[in-house]
């Protein structure tokens, strides 16, 4: 199902410019009708599914406990 940028924005409360941006930087595909943008709402979620994926590795990243550091000195 196409959506227009407007339409799209409302349905994941997301700001329209920030999809704008999004489709000027082909993060995502857009279909342009001659008058305005429609978007797969299919796609976007997908496109969106992944950034919480990376959202998550990179939260679990950040707490990853940072490992002791070695002493090369104590090897001689």
């Amino acid at each position: 199902m196409y959506l227009s940028v407007q339409e799209m924005a409302e349905y994941l409360n997301l700001p329209a410019s920030y999809l704008e941006q999004l489709i000027q930087e082909k993060k995502i595909r857009a279909v342009y009708d001659g008058e305005q943008y429609l978007i797969n709402r299919d796609q976007f979620s997908n496109y969106h599914e992944q950034l919480e994926v990376y959202r998550k590795l990179f939260q679990e990243w950040l707490h990853e406990p940072i490992p002791e550091d070695w002493d090369a000195k104590d090897e001689d």
